[in-house]
């Protein structure tokens, strides 16, 4: 057990009743030099069996016969044979390996704070109406765990106890303090007050690093995270939680075929240990905007990717989650317009004319347009290695927003090979503007 009390000695001779708290999580292993073994007797015969005369009379003759069958050297006093199976029924001795919290030990960011409370009345006589409230106090908030003000205790006697088990969810770092207090009638018939506090420190068990790169449509986010603690935490679940109009798929780099999206669950997966001291695992995600929102998306410039979500356990199976705060991407280019290729020929002849169908896509809340496409002009005749065929400006009429119009443009080749259709202009004749270098195509020509 351990705690912190509110007040000196004088204080707490003062009263009769005390605080006393355990903090409830799964045991540590211990590994002694020399453990040793339960002797059979100490499972038979509780610490209450001299209570009864009739039980007590009856110890010497259970002691004898257990010695009897003992195959033990009782002129050694090293005890050695308790390490050994001399009997059946030693196997069911503990192995003494496993030892209960006798602090509050390290307390993580995400876990469950559970304790174990007892109130003690180490006084004489018996204390009446005692109204126990037990709250966690961090540094931006109070929260209210235990309150018996509508029904208190009636009675405590002499010596006696009332326990109870409160939980916390650990969601901030820093100092936390367990307020316990007792409202309380003694013998005396005099009305006391009992605060008592008990401190600890909550730390981050572990840091989440990401780094975001875009390459075209195609956004990769990768998050590597590191283990602060002093035990191996065995990720049961690492989710990264999409913002709104995005789908993300994780990559594995041992098996590509593996590659799953988001949505889908597994039913089972083994975990992933990162090891204690600063282990670290690298999770690579892949992210892409969905319709049919991505032009709002666009036109909001919003750089919002999602969250992660990551669930773990420790050696003895303690869990912990955390949520991540909104991960942040490239700034979203805020684009008017984009021009993107619907169809293109399979085959292109030399010296042939050939349609390329494209989609005008409106990315604002306005109407835009009328427009004038054309190619640009900046290459000289000896470069170019496609031209327009026949009118060499093409009208189109208004874009509402948020939508889009197809149109053709009747082009020719003049150089065989692999060439690049370059230099689409769009102009605005309301606004008097020039959109340029909105799409580059590489086309093969053949000669034949």
């Amino acid at each position: 057990m351990s705690g912190g009390g509110g007040g000196g000695a004088a204080q707490q001779a003062a009263h009769s009743l005390a605080f006393r708290v355990m903090r409830l999580c799964r045991p540590t292993l211990h590994v002694d030099i020399s453990p040793l073994k339960f002797d059979p007797c100490d499972l038979l015969f509780g610490e209450d069996l001299f209570d009864d005369p009739i039980a007590a009379s009856h110890l010497p003759r259970l002691l004898s016969s257990q010695s009897n069958t003992s195959t033990s050297d009782p002129s050694d006093l090293s005890y050695r044979s308790r390490f050994l199976l001399q009997h059946p029924t030693e196997s069911l001795g503990l192995p003494g390996l496993l030892v209960l919290p006798q602090s509050f030990g390290a307390i993580y960011l995400g876990e469950t704070f559970c304790s174990y409370v007892s109130i003690n009345n180490s006084s004489s006589f018996e204390v009446r109406d005692v109204v126990i409230k037990a709250e966690m106090q961090t540094e931006r908030q109070r929260i209210l765990l235990l309150d018996t003000s509508k029904s208190p205790v009636e009675s405590i006697r002499a010596g006696g106890r009332y326990d109870f088990i409160v939980e916390h969810d650990v969601k901030e770092l820093g100092a936390h303090t367990l307020v316990c207090t007792a409202l309380y009638t003694d013998g005396d018939s005099e009305r006391k007050y009992l605060p008592q506090f008990f401190k600890f420190i909550v730390s981050n068990p572990l840091s989440v690093r990401t780094k975001v790169r875009s390459v075209k449509d195609t956004t990769f986010l990768e998050a590597c995270i590191e283990n602060h603690t002093k035990s191996n935490l065995y990720m049961d679940q690492v989710e990264f939680e999409p913002a709104q109009n995005w789908t993300a798929t994780l990559l594995k780099a041992d098996d590509h075929s593996s590659e799953h999206n988001l949505s889908t669950s597994e039913t089972s997966k083994e975990p992933i240990l990162i090891r204690s001291g600063g282990g670290i695992y690298n999770y690579l995600y892949q992210l892409k905007l969905s319709s049919p929102d991505s032009a709002q998306l666009k036109a909001d410039g919003s750089k919002i990717l999602g969250k992660l979500q990551i669930t773990w356990r420790t050696n003895l199976g303690e869990p912990g989650r955390l949520q991540t705060q909104n991960i942040l991407g490239n700034p979203i280019t805020r684009k008017e317009i984009e021009l993107h290729a619907v169809e293109i020929p399979p085959v292109i002849i030399l010296e042939n004319s050939f349609l390329v169908s494209l989609n005008l896509v409106n990315l604002t809340d306005r109407v835009l347009g009328p427009f004038e496409v054309s190619l640009s002009e900046h290459d000289s005749l000896d470069e170019r290695a496609v031209m327009v065929n026949g009118l060499q400006t093409m009208t189109l009429g208004e874009v509402q927003s948020f939508s889009s119009l197809s149109f053709q443009l009747n082009l020719i080749a003049i150089k065989h090979g692999i060439q690049k259709i370059s230099g689409i202009t769009v102009y605005d004749t309301i606004e008097k503007k020039i959109y340029d270098s909105l799409l580059e195509l590489e086309i093969y020509v053949d000669s034949e």
